[in-house]
């Protein structure tokens, strides 16, 4: 049996551009929260406590938020593709 394929429109062929737009706009959200959480360390590293333990401190837990940010987003990724190929479904 063929599977559905879910950015492809069915009655065209074609690829479906609203729908990959709306799929990305989260992604793109939940990219920008993590980003924008890690920048607040990550400035003030850069700004003022560049080499010393609270700067190191504060680099540790910008990349933190980054790992745990891309850890979220893999799995929101896996579990919206997992959504839609179950919508999809016959």
């Amino acid at each position: 049996m063929p599977s559905a394929k879910p950015f492809i429109d069915p009655a065209t062929g074609e690829l479906d551009t609203t729908r990959v737009v709306s799929e990305a706009v989260p992604i793109g959200k939940l990219v920008g929260l993590f980003v924008g959480v890690s920048l607040v360390p990550f400035s003030l590293v850069f700004l003022a406590l560049g080499n010393s333990l609270l700067g190191a401190v504060l680099v540790a837990i910008g990349q933190f938020v980054l790992a745990v940010g891309a850890a979220v987003v893999v799995t929101y990724a896996v579990a919206r593709g997992i959504q839609l190929s179950g919508e999809d479904a016959p």
